[in-house]
């Protein structure tokens, strides 16, 4: 039988790659991801940072600094219109004893809109007064109702008990219990001695605060300002019959540049209100202000 011959093996001839190809490939992939992974995980981070909440964030604010001379029901109602911008307000508690004097809390329904309220409405001018804002240490009332109703008769137990404490311990309170004292003292000593006891300083004359329009609660009668000379009873009546629950449009005689405009409830006055409030009239013309009528 004849030998046949098997050629040699070609390694020039071979269909795998050379090690070094491979390797440079390899590597530039595993770069890639890499450089992929970094970008990914350097964005996730960012965003993360911008959502984190400050320190100690909670759904109630501390508001302190308001403006003392302001009706406490007008107070509690603006606050809540002003913090409505910024989520649900689940209430507002303020109080006119001595110790409460000049602060309120405010309930919001999430952490980030209250701490997206601190971070814009801190120092707001809120009638005359810059408020100070920060967060409060304890749940509210309205947040322990909504979240673990359950717990409310523990938590007003524990809330009375604070504020047992802090009355007693409340320097303006002491303050107040201390003139008191000196004053039943001089009376003693006045019976005593048959001297009339010295009169007390008479009390500062209460400054009147013209309370802002826009801060006014709300009233089911609107009062319009800013009216063109030329306006008419039937211009006005058109310019609110879009709005549902109409009931009149009353002029002033000798005031043409003001009016009254009475709907059925207070939801519908509002509706029109938020329509036609700051509306430019015409070119030149000054812009429509529509507002509460004070009660």
């Amino acid at each position: 039988m004849a030998e046949v011959a098997v050629p040699p093996a070609n390694p020039e001839s071979s269909s795998a790659p050379p090690p070094d190809s491979n390797a440079e490939t390899t590597a530039t992939a595993v770069k890639q991801d890499g450089d992929k992974d970094t970008e990914m995980a350097n964005g996730t981070e960012s965003e993360s940072k911008e959502e984190e909440l400050p320190e100690g964030a909670t759904e109630v604010l501390y508001v302190n600094n308001l403006n003392e001379r302001i009706k406490l029901d007008i107070m509690k109602q603006s606050l809540k219109v002003l913090f409505k911008e910024y989520g649900s307000v689940l209430g507002v508690t303020a109080h006119r004893n001595l110790r409460m004097r000049g602060q309120a809390f405010v309930t919001l329904d999430t952490k980030e809109a209250a701490a997206k309220a601190v971070k814009e409405v801190q120092k707001f001018p809120l009638y005359g007064k810059p408020m100070q804002l920060s967060f409060a240490r304890t749940e509210s009332d309205a947040l322990v109702k909504k979240r673990h109703p359950e717990d409310m008769d523990h938590h007003k137990e524990e809330r009375l008990k604070r504020k047992k404490d802090s009355r007693r311990d409340n320097p303006i309170r002491q303050k107040f219990l201390a003139k008191q004292e000196a004053t039943r003292k001089a009376h003693e000593t006045a019976l005593r001695t048959g001297q009339p006891a010295a009169p007390a300083p008479a009390a500062p004359a209460r400054r009147i605060v013209q309370i802002p329009d826009e801060y006014l609660p709300p009233n089911k009668i609107l009062f319009v300002q800013n009216l063109p000379d030329d306006t008419t009873k039937e211009s006005l009546e058109a310019l609110f019959k879009p709005y549902p629950n109409l009931i009149e449009v009353r002029t002033i005689p000798g005031r043409k540049n003001i009016a009254f405009v009475e709907f059925v409830d207070e939801a519908s006055s509002a509706v029109a209100r938020e329509a036609l409030h700051n509306m430019k009239q015409g070119e030149d013309g000054p812009k429509l202000k529509v507002t509460n009528a004070k009660k």
